[in-house]
């Protein structure tokens, strides 16, 4: 059972939910630690005081917020918890808004939200209700001595807590975005047709971290006492002739194995995340715990 790393309530009208909170990520990254080259020993970081010079011990700093240049205010955890007052503990529903309506740029990271023990049934209720309404929640919460904006969704009859930037978060792209430039009628179709070929079902499995694979096997390979070569890569421009470059990428990716571009289409050949869709926009209850197999049948019979 992983531990919880939060536990409170989801608010929404007059109803509570007890909730217990689990980080939804378990990243695989390659940790290195920071060595002396000479004895091999870790390198530490103390915490120094400024006027001293000298290692400060945890239990002697204190969080302090300056109201002028060089005064104070100590402030303490119980503070911070009167400052949130009774949205401390409280994931508070604003508003439920069709998912399609958030741009993905606003998500930050996902944690799970399990039942609280005793509130196995209102947690079911909101997990049955939100599924029902196809929509997603918007809320507010407190987290880290920070106000926090989420989005609550269901994912294989759980409920995902989706942190979210604010609005003045997002930078501006006024100075990012490209000047207009013009495309050819036949520069575009040829685009298309590429990206049609590539066309396929959303497949989460099929990526896999090929640099961290590659990285360890160097590793292994130092270890072992072996040399590691770099080979010199070329830098790559952009293509002297669009069009040609565009004719050459299509011929080298034939269909084979690629679909084409589909109307309705079988549901078999549909992903699994396409077929939830329709099965939320046609209301079909349980879906969230079906399989492709469940769903597709259940879309036919309607």
């Amino acid at each position: 059972m992983p531990r919880a790393i939060w536990s409170g309530s989801i608010s929404f009208g007059l109803v509570n939910v007890p909730v217990r909170m689990y980080s939804a990520i378990d990243e695989q990254d390659v940790r290195f630690h920071l060595l002396h080259e000479k004895d091999d020993s870790r390198i530490g970081y103390e915490k120094i005081c400024k006027e001293e010079g000298k290692p400060v011990p945890d239990d002697e700093i204190v969080k302090g917020y300056e109201v002028s240049e060089g005064e104070y205010v100590y402030v303490t955890d119980e503070d911070l918890e009167a400052a949130a007052g009774e949205t401390y503990r409280t994931i508070d529903i604003q508003d439920f808004v069709d998912v399609d309506e958030v741009d993905p740029i606003y998500f930050e990271r996902s944690s799970y939200l399990g039942p609280a023990k005793g509130g196995e049934k209102t947690y079911a209720l909101l997990v049955q209700a939100m599924e029902h309404s196809g929509l997603v929640g918007i809320a507010t919460y407190v987290m880290r001595d920070k106000q926090q904006l989420g989005c609550l969704r269901i994912r294989d009859g759980l409920l995902v807590l989706e942190k979210m930037f604010f609005a003045d978060e997002i930078r501006p792209t006024d100075e990012i975005a490209p000047r207009k430039a013009k495309v050819g009628k036949q520069e575009l179709a040829m685009a298309l047709d590429l990206i049609d070929r590539f066309r396929g079902p959303f497949e989460p499995e099929k990526y896999e971290d090929t640099y961290r694979t590659a990285l360890l096997r160097v590793i292994e390979r130092k270890r072992k006492g072996k040399e590691v070569h770099v080979e010199p890569q070329a830098e790559r421009e952009a293509p002297a002739d669009l069009l040609e470059a565009l004719r050459a990428s299509v011929a080298a990716h034939s269909r084979n194995g690629k679909r084409a571009r589909r109307g309705n289409g079988s549901l078999a050949d549909l992903s699994k995340t396409e077929l939830e869709k329709r099965a939320r926009k046609a209301r079909i209850e349980g879906r969230s715990s079906m399989t492709k197999d469940e769903l597709v049948e259940a879309l036919e019979a309607v």
